[in-house]
């Protein structure tokens, strides 16, 4: 999908209210990719991407950027946390490990949809396995007339086996036992070989097992084991890196936990500045080996995010923060944007709320008035306490409906109103008592 940055702001403008020039930053960054891939190889060699420095309070829209475009556009996407990375010669994730989770997470994305391609020739293999199972073959030499017979009981079969009607019926299958891709991602390749050897010596990887289950828990076994036998795994894999390089995004959540505060210590912290140093090869461009082959890093868009409360961008060591060319500061959300993410955004916590009760059959209808309300205590606890964004709606709303939330399957075929005076019983006690709302809100 080759969106035009304004298409791409305005598809994103149904789930995030406001934040317009992080939109489009983002919008413009992912243009420039099919751009680039327009040009003649020697030109797309030179252009690199514009990676961006997102700064914002944690809730304010930074992840949610990102993650709705990757989906919306179909990129191998990974979010990590700088914070959880330790400089190598330390105990813990080294930072070639992102990359190694962008190439599992593009090998799951290009696998999907090719299984999604080849779905017919799955479901007919699934559906051939399941009925001869069912109903047992025809004897050799058989008549005609038992051929004619044996033809209609199939097709009765196979219409009963698509209506659902044999799903709780139990049948043996043989299986394989372990997926080809039970080896961690995020281990360097060297000790994947030493994982994939103990597997094989221990003979547990591909082995057949039979196994009694129902029709409907066979199908999806079946499916996933046909579907490892039709695709071309290789193909797939060269696929998966190729899209990882020219169409991957790494999103690195946290990115102030490894800034080195001037004002915070006379001393550098050889840790969190090792970090970045472990980083910088990353997102200036370098070939990484992963289990599906040498992933080159210099065409991955780099979205960087943080809060900055602590520390500044200009606390990153100089080279990452040049690698980082694009700076857009999001907004603090108003109690205005905070009533607009409740009543405009696609699939917004009021409807997922008022959807989740519809399961009970209770009909949740929220007021003008009360949406207003819970913005205004969501703005005041953000105010008061940590600003955690739009994340705190989700505690608000929560302690509203808890009591109906609890009772529901008692109103079933009932239709049951929030008004603002229900806000104000339950929270406006809480409120009142800083201590309390800390816990609670």
């Amino acid at each position: 999908m080759n969106m035009t940055p304004k298409e791409t702001v305005e598809y994103l403008g149904e789930y995030i209210i406001g934040q317009f020039e992080a939109k489009k930053a983002i919008a413009i960054a992912l243009r420039n990719r099919h751009r680039r891939l327009q040009l003649d190889c020697e030109m797309q060699e030179e252009v690199m991407p514009k990676n961006i420095l997102m700064i914002g309070n944690t809730g304010v829209g930074k992840t949610e950027i990102a993650r709705r475009l990757a989906k919306m556009m179909n990129l191998p996407f990974v979010k990590v946390e700088a914070s959880k990375y330790t400089e190598i010669g330390f105990v813990g994730r080294d930072v070639e490990s992102m990359v190694r989770d962008l190439a599992m997470a593009s090998v799951n994305l290009v696998k999907n949809e090719h299984k999604e391609k080849n779905i017919d020739s799955i479901d007919t293999h699934v559906e051939k396995t399941i009925i001869e199972k069912l109903l047992p073959p025809l004897p050799k030499g058989a008549s005609d007339e038992k051929k004619e017979d044996y033809k209609k009981s199939y097709t009765r079969m196979k219409n009963k086996l698509k209506n659902g009607e044999l799903d709780e019926l139990s049948i043996e299958v043989e299986i394989i036992a372990n997926s080809q891709d039970m080896s961690d991602s995020s281990l360097p390749p060297e000790m994947i070989k030493v994982q994939e050897s103990f597997i094989k010596i221990l003979g547990t990887r591909n082995d057949s097992i039979k196994k009694e289950l129902k029709v409907k828990d066979a199908k999806e076994a079946l499916r996933h084991d046909v579907s490892e036998k039709l695709l071309d795994f290789e193909a797939i894999k060269v696929e998966a890196i190729q899209r990882a390089q020219n169409g991957g995004i790494i999103f690195l959540d946290e990115i102030d936990k490894v800034a080195v505060s001037s004002s915070a210590s006379h001393r550098s912290d050889p840790s969190k500045e090792g970090v970045q140093r472990d980083l910088l090869p990353i997102v200036e461009g370098s070939d990484v080996n992963t289990k599906y082959g040498m992933l080159k890093t210099d065409h991955i868009l780099f979205i960087a995010a943080g809060a900055f409360h602590l520390s500044k961008p200009s606390d990153l060591i100089p080279e990452l923060q040049g690698r980082f060319p694009l700076r857009v500061e999001l907004d603090s959300l108003t109690e205005d944007v905070l009533y607009q993410i409740l009543t405009q955004a696609k699939n917004s916590l009021l409807r997922q709320y008022e959807a989740l009760l519809k399961t009970e059959k209770v009909n949740l209808i929220f007021q003008d008035d009360a949406i207003r309300v819970i913005a205004k205590i969501s703005q005041m606890a953000n105010e008061k306490m940590e600003d955690i964004g739009a994340r705190r709606l989700h505690a608000v709303i929560e302690k509203v409906i808890e009591d109906i939330s609890y009772s529901a399957n008692e109103h079933s075929g009932e239709s049951i109103t929030v008004t603002k005076e229900l806000v104000h019983e339950k929270l406006d006690e809480i409120v009142k008592d800083e201590d309390v709302s800390k816990y609670i809100l």
